[in-house]
């Protein structure tokens, strides 16, 4: 399989989405129930295996429920493959997923694709499925000397608007105030 030059609306088009996962991961770290709405088409299907299906005002309640479990999370993208055809676009997200429990002694980190939809309306591109699969996990003890001697002195990230990201990067806002 080759690949050919890319047309610029077709580069337009991927980094609209590349934005779009990766926004993703930063409205479920920070917290950003507002932003990560914004991310989904009205009539958009999330897809967690058994723990939940649904549209994306009822995905929103669910993940605020369950990130309220976490004291941290980081979602990391780490590739993403996107095929685009016209205001249609389909792409594969291979994520690092971290989540540290709320008494910050244990450790969940985990492999994971979503296999995604999305539309562009309006001329804005936003998800119109997500099926979320599990590729690998696992479970260890927080090591709390590690926070200490990798980052001396650095600021602790927190989920929500607390985060130094807000006070340190004020083009990126929150919410409804967030352009992507």
């Amino acid at each position: 399989m080759g690949f050919r030059e890319p047309r610029g609306t077709e580069l337009a088009a991927r980094d609209c989405l590349w934005r779009l996962v990766n926004t993703y991961s930063r409205a479920c770290d920070r917290r950003d129930f507002v932003l990560l709405r914004s991310l989904y088409h009205d009539d958009a299907l999330e897809e967690h295996g058994d723990m939940f299906t649904g549209s994306p005002d009822a995905y929103v309640a669910w993940v605020e429920k369950a990130l309220a479990n976490w004291q941290a999370t980081a979602h990391y993208v780490a590739n993403a493959l996107f095929e685009i055809d016209g205001d249609y676009a389909e792409g594969e997200t291979y994520k690092l997923n971290h989540h540290r429990t709320l008494d910050g002694t244990e450790e969940i980190v985990t492999g994971s694709r979503s296999l995604d939809r999305f539309a562009r309306r309006s001329g804005e591109w936003r998800f119109l499925g997500r099926c979320v699969t599990l590729d690998w996990a696992g479970r260890r003890p927080v090591d709390r000397g590690a926070y200490d001697s990798f980052a001396a002195s650095s600021p602790l990230g927190t989920a929500g608007a607390g985060d130094p990201s807000y006070r340190r990067l004020t083009l990126f806002g929150r919410g409804d105030t967030q352009t992507i």
